[in-house]
This record gives C-alpha cells, sequence and structure tokens, in this order.
C-alpha cells in the first residue's frame, strides 16, 4: 500500500513539478526531457537487443513509441491550459474505456453513462472553458487506451520489458531535435531543466520501478482499484504545488469518473 501510495504522489507530483517549468522551457521542452529520463531509465532495466528484433516486433514498438510522446505531449500542453487535476481526469477516460469496452453488463454501462456525466459536467458550457486544452485531454486519453492495447502486443511479442525500452529510446530520439530547438530559442535557466529532469524521474523512473515491485506483491484488481485514485491525487496535488482550486462541480465530475472506475474493477469477476 505505501509503494502505491508513493508511485501515484510520485507520478503527480513529477507532472505538477514539470508544470514550474512551463514558463521557460514550454510543454514541448519538459516533455521532451521527461522522454530523455524515462528512456535512460528503460533502457538501464530493460537492455533491448535491438538488431534481434524481426519486423513483426518492430511495427508495434514503432506505434508504441509514437503513442508514447504524443500521450505525454497532449497530457502536459492540457496541464498547461486547464489545469493538473482536469487533465489527468480526462486522461483517465482512456483506461476506463478500455476497460469497458467489449462488456455486456448492465452495471459498467452504468458506470459508462456516469462516467460520461462527469465529462458533461468538466466540459460544460461557461466563460472560463477552455475548450482546447479539454479536447487535449481527450486526446491524452485516447493516447492511454492505445498505448495500454500497444503495450499488451509488444509484451506478447517482444521479451521482458525490451518492448518498451526499445520504444522509450525511439521517442526519446524523435524528441531530440525538438529539445535542441527548444533550447537554442529559449535557453533554459538550471532550475528549469532541474524541474523537467525531476518531472522525468519522478513520473517515469519512480512509478515505473514501482509498479513492477506491487505488482508481485497485490493482485491486478487490487492495484487497478488503486490507480483509480489518481485524478484525485492529481487535483490535490495541483492544488498544494500549483495553487490550482477546484469547484464543486469540478469535484463532483472527477468523482463520477473514480466512481466509474472503481465500480468497473471491483466488481470484474477473473
Amino acid at each position: 500500500m505505501a509503494t502505491m501510495i508513493g508511485s501515484g504522489l510520485c507520478n503527480q507530483t513529477g507532472a505538477a513539478v514539470g508544470a514550474l517549468a512551463f514558463p521557460v522551457l514550454g510543454p514541448v521542452g519538459v516533455v521532451a526531457t521527461r522522454q530523455y529520463v524515462a528512456a535512460l531509465a528503460l533502457l538501464a532495466v530493460g537492455r533491448p537487443r535491438l538488431r534481434s528484433f524481426t519486423w513483426h516486433q518492430w511495427w508495434p514498438v514503432l506505434l508504441l513509441a509514437a503513442v508514447f510522446g504524443t500521450m505525454n505531449l497532449s497530457l502536459y500542453t492540457a496541464v498547461d491550459r486547464i489545469g493538473l487535476g482536469l487533465a489527468v481526469t480526462l486522461e483517465f477516460l482512456g483506461p476506463l474505456a478500455v476497460a469497458l469496452a467489449g462488456s455486456r453488463r448492465r452495471l459498467d454501462a452504468g458506470c459508462a453513462m456516469l462516467a460520461a456525466a462527469g465529462v458533461v459536467v468538466l466540459m460544460r458550457p461557461r466563460p472560463s472553458a477552455d475548450y482546447p486544452g479539454m479536447a487535449l485531454g481527450l486526446v491524452a486519453a485516447c493516447c492511454w487506451a492505445a498505448y495500454i492495447l500497444l503495450n499488451r502486443v509488444v509484451g506478447r511479442r517482444v521479451p521482458g520489458v525490451q518492448g518498451s525500452a526499445a520504444a522509450a529510446t525511439l521517442s526519446a530520439l524523435a524528441f531530440l531535435p525538438v529539445g535542441i530547438v527548444v533550447a537554442v530559442r529559449h535557453p533554459p535557466s538550471a532550475g528549469a531543466v532541474l524541474c523537467a529532469v525531476a518531472a522525468g524521474v519522478l513520473s517515469s523512473a519512480v512509478p515505473y520501478l514501482a509498479d513492477l515491485l506491487t505488482l508481485r506483491r497485490v493482485p491486478a484488481q487490487t492495484f487497478g482499484l488503486f490507480m483509480s485514485v489518481n485524478p484525485v491525487l492529481a487535483a490535490v496535488v495541483g492544488w498544494f504545488v500549483l495553487g490550482q482550486s477546484l469547484g464543486g462541480p469540478e469535484w463532483a465530475a472527477i468523482g463520477a469518473v473514480v466512481a466509474a472506475n472503481t465500480l468497473s474493477i471491483a466488481t470484474t469477476r477473473d
């Protein structure tokens, strides 16, 4: 339990710390740095033998790399526009959709309607609504759903975590020119670079290793149940670290999405 709590808090704190560097590096620069850190961490763990990969293994790895980069870029840009709590809540619709897809249970249909009601509340018309930011949050959700499905394919075709390490490396290489352009146009301060690196460590390296340890000790269902509180953790961390306060309707919407995911997972029969 302590490891799961620490993983969730590290993940959301990393995103919040990364947001502190947005005024200097922008979301693109922070995401580029995060990709570099994630690649280094996964390379150290996975040590992929790239020369031995066949095309049957390469194509899902390439897609996974594209989805990985797009997911982080859309999420961090959404965080910059609509705040951490709301961005993570919208992104969390991705794994929820994967969990509900293909289900014929009435309860899951009710969970889908509950989550949809939460999204309607978040995206309701109001003067302060940032629809491009919300759209980016939904793009991140689609990418997370694709990330889950592609990881299953990669996991079956590539031994260990070599596939994930290869995908993270390719994504980092794709962001290398972006990072150079950002550094040339907007020379970063030491503090901004430190925040971006911290975001990579806290949001990529630490959660990945913590989740590996956790899944050896707790059932996957229990792990999934705890993962559903991430939108709440994101809202709390965004409030404390970034001063992003939410109103009653926003908290109700976050609660609806979390409740939908919790009910779906808690009542799933293996």
